[in-house]
């Protein structure tokens, strides 16, 4: 006689595992930290409460892009060649020179005589600000006065290209995200 079929789970089953499986691996992968998030800048973010008004000195180019660097007391060959890379980079930006301000910090035992044959806006840091940039980094900062990514100090003039070309890179991207400056 006929017999009443009894539903088979293996559709069921096989449909859970196709829609459970790829959740429960990913957060496998996300918990073990295997998983790097992919990053396209080049320099180091900075904490975003990292400002001009925070560091106690006032926007020396209010409502521009800048690209700031703290002269030495003694500029030796890598110094010499940070500001020519930072000149080139200015120029490397093109049309969106204008947008941008590179800007030499001075105190008051800088070496001015190093910023010959260079046309640079200066301004005096204040000591919170020559604190920061003690090891001679490079960093962007926004219109707003948010100081937003860094370049650490490198030594061969090889890598200075290699960092100048970054920066204009990371540059670039942050200039045709804004809408500001």
């Amino acid at each position: 006689m006929n017999s009443p079929k009894r539903k088979s789970t293996k559709p069921l089953l096989i449909l859970l595992l196709v829609f459970v499986l790829p959740v429960v691996a990913a957060k496998l992968v996300l918990s073990m930290n295997l998983y790097h998030g992919g990053a396209t800048n080049k320099g180091e973010l900075l904490m975003p409460d990292t400002t001009y008004s925070q560091l106690d000195m006032s926007n020396p180019h209010p409502k521009s892009w800048q690209m700031i660097y703290l002269l030495p007391a003694h500029c030796d060959s890598p110094c010499l060649n940070r500001l020519y890379i930072l000149h080139q980079s200015h120029i490397a930006l093109g049309r969106d020179q204008l947008r941008v301000t590179p800007i030499i910090l001075l105190q008051e035992n800088s070496d001015r005589s190093a910023l010959e044959g260079f046309d640079f806006a200066t301004a005096k840091a204040s000591r919170d600000v020559s604190a920061l940039l003690a090891q001679q980094q490079l960093i962007i900062v926004d219109p707003l006065g948010a100081m937003v990514m860094r370049y650490q100090q490198v030594d061969t003039k090889d890598q200075q290209v290699l960092l100048g070309k970054a920066m204009v890179a990371d540059l670039r991207k942050m200039l045709k995200l804004s809408r500001i400056g």
